[in-house]
């Protein structure tokens, strides 16, 4: 989501998919009957422990979506590493999938401080700034290319799903690119499911994610190469509203320490 070291980038690309991302309120979309202003908080966890909260609080209708937000650190995690970022994305819907216009994260662990910002255009990346500057010229790193800029979205924008219909949600391989890592994730269906939050409760979609690689990364990273591999991925999805929009709700993810766990502990359509 921002110029981290390669794994841990990787790993905060499938968890903000997963929602271990925040958000506070953007500007609002057009007037729409089927517009949905949306509050959701969570808790992101390993072995019971959590490790940082978030809370997004999101305008979406059918047409468009604009998100902000923030996350911090929470508990022993931060004692250790005090982490606050905020972030923003905002743009459009086209047939089932979003089409961001913009996107950026300011992010502040102790006392390094990281920027990253995304421009898109007709369906591409049209300029993305990372501060400091990602080290791309080391000899075993895969370079995004022209063509890997084609048709993505932002890790904020990832999480938004537009379905028909349920059985709908979890087809599709979703092409992510953060500033600096290009990865694909491939959804397939894991089954349904119910969840009951404060303002939510009700059925979820469930699906299974397999991480693809495809640049901005250092060839024969091990923790890549360990995600790659890994089958432990899974996100439950619910509905948000009226606005035929699914976003995540539940998420595991397997890493190397432990598998790490994405729960909303409140998931509400605001009046």
């Amino acid at each position: 989501m921002w110029p981290l070291p390669e794994h841990t980038r990787l790993r905060h690309a499938v968890a903000v998919l997963a929602v271990a991302s925040a958000a506070v309120p953007g500007p609002a979309l057009a007037s729409s009957a089927d517009a949905t202003s949306l509050r959701s908080e969570y808790a992101t966890s390993l072995y019971g422990i959590v490790l940082a909260r978030s809370t997004f609080k999101s305008r979406i209708d059918r047409n468009g979506f604009n998100i902000s937000g923030e996350l911090t650190s929470s508990g022993v995690a931060k004692i250790f590493d005090d982490t606050r970022a905020r972030a923003s994305a905002n743009g459009r819907f086209e047939a089932d999938t979003p089409s961001p216009r913009s996107y950026s994260v300011d992010y502040t662990a102790g006392k390094k401080k990281k920027k990253t910002t995304i421009a898109f255009a007709d369906g591409s990346v049209s300029s993305a700034k990372n501060s400091p500057p990602v080290r791309t010229n080391r000899p075993d790193w895969i370079r995004v290319e022209k063509e890997h800029l084609a048709g993505v979205v932002d890790p904020i924008s990832a999480a938004l799903v537009r379905a028909n219909t349920p059985a709908d949600v979890c087809n599709r391989t979703i092409r992510v690119f953060d500033g600096a890592l290009r990865v694909d994730l491939q959804l397939s269906p894991a089954g349904f499911g119910t969840a009951s939050v404060p303002g939510y409760k009700g059925d979820t979609v469930k699906c299974v994610v397999r991480v693809m690689p495809v640049s901005g990364y250092r060839k024969g990273n091990k923790s890549i190469d360990f995600i790659r591999k890994s089958k432990d991925i899974s996100i439950a999805f619910a509905p948000v509203g009226n606005s035929g929009v699914y976003a995540p709700v539940e998420a595991t993810v397997g890493t190397q320490v432990g598998t790490v766990k994405v729960q909303a502990v409140r998931f509400e359509s605001l009046k």
